[in-house]
């Protein structure tokens, strides 16, 4: 197992030229926000709009939501409407599928969409309850030609692979490596010493982070870096193992800020990520 440091990294963003324009650096599709759930959809796309995703569209199911005050640069759509509609997003795009999807037969409907495409695709939260409550979906997961990468913490582990919690944290390795063989993708095992285990096979754990982080949101900011880093260019075993890095990282920092451990937000760490991806190599 290889622990995951500034120095083993596998590899980061390129520089940006100074002829660069939005188009070059891909999209990110976030489909979610089930009434009640809306800011799960804002925080991934937040997320993936300070890490750097040229355009981002944040397709919610409560279409109450049209505007996103605080980055309004988020192009809303219904959710149903953008998962119809994903063939025609600007490529290279990543699909981050579950942020506040709920279970219903809309939810199953976007994610039925997004594993019929061809994008690469981030799995967080009700995506993954809806693939353990069905075989089927799995199996499609499973067998889709494109890129896939999962998210779960214990509890949606668990679930996918019939066992509890307890179970899934008494053998954390052994876990990812039976969530791998199950859908094929790559795996983020979320919790203290996040695991990432990648199509290469090699495990990896995650070095930084506090318990400031057991908050509301994060697992949403987590997958919105994620697709971002994977929208400009970067394979999924590395964008899951610089996100996962880079999300400890900018809670820690964030730390050292005065901004936790208590009261530690996700929005918080969405602003110390992006100073944390600009920093020169020397101070991250």
């Amino acid at each position: 197992m290889i622990d995951l440091s500034a120095a083993t990294l596998p590899e980061r963003p390129p520089a940006r030229t100074r002829d660069c324009n939005k188009g070059d650096f891909g999209a990110v599709a976030v489909l979610g926000g089930a009434p009640g759930m809306s800011g799960a959809v804002l925080l991934a796309g937040r997320a993936a709009l300070f890490c750097g995703a040229g355009r981002v569209y944040a397709g919610m199911l409560d279409d109450r939501v049209a505007c996103d005050p605080v980055a309004p640069e988020l192009m809303i759509r219904p959710a149903e409407a953008l998962a119809g509609a994903l063939a025609d997003l600007p490529r290279p795009c990543a699909l981050v599928v579950g942020p506040g999807l709920g279970i219903s037969a809309a939810a199953r409907r976007c994610l039925e969409a997004a594993l019929a495409s061809d994008h690469t695709l981030v799995l967080d939260a009700d995506a993954l309850n809806l693939l353990a409550a069905d075989a089927d979906l799995t199996a499609r997961l499973r067998e889709r030609p494109g890129a896939a990468l999962i998210t779960p913490h214990p509890g949606e582990a668990g679930r996918l692979l019939g066992h509890a919690s307890a179970d899934i944290q008494a053998d954390r390795a052994g876990a990812a490596r039976a969530l791998a063989g199950l859908t094929g993708a790559v795996v983020v095992l979320k919790g203290a010493g996040t695991l990432v285990l990648g199509g290469d096979g090699e495990l990896r754990r995650n070095t930084t982070g506090n318990p400031g982080m057991a908050a509301a949101g994060m697992g949403d900011v987590l997958a919105g870096i994620i697709g971002a880093l994977l929208a400009q260019g970067m394979t999924a075993d590395a964008a899951a193992a610089l996100g996962v890095w880079l999300h400890g990282a900018a809670a820690d920092a964030a730390v050292t800020a005065g901004l936790g451990p208590l009261g530690l937000t996700a929005s918080d760490v969405i602003v110390a990520v992006r100073r944390l991806l600009n920093a020169p190599d020397a101070e991250r």
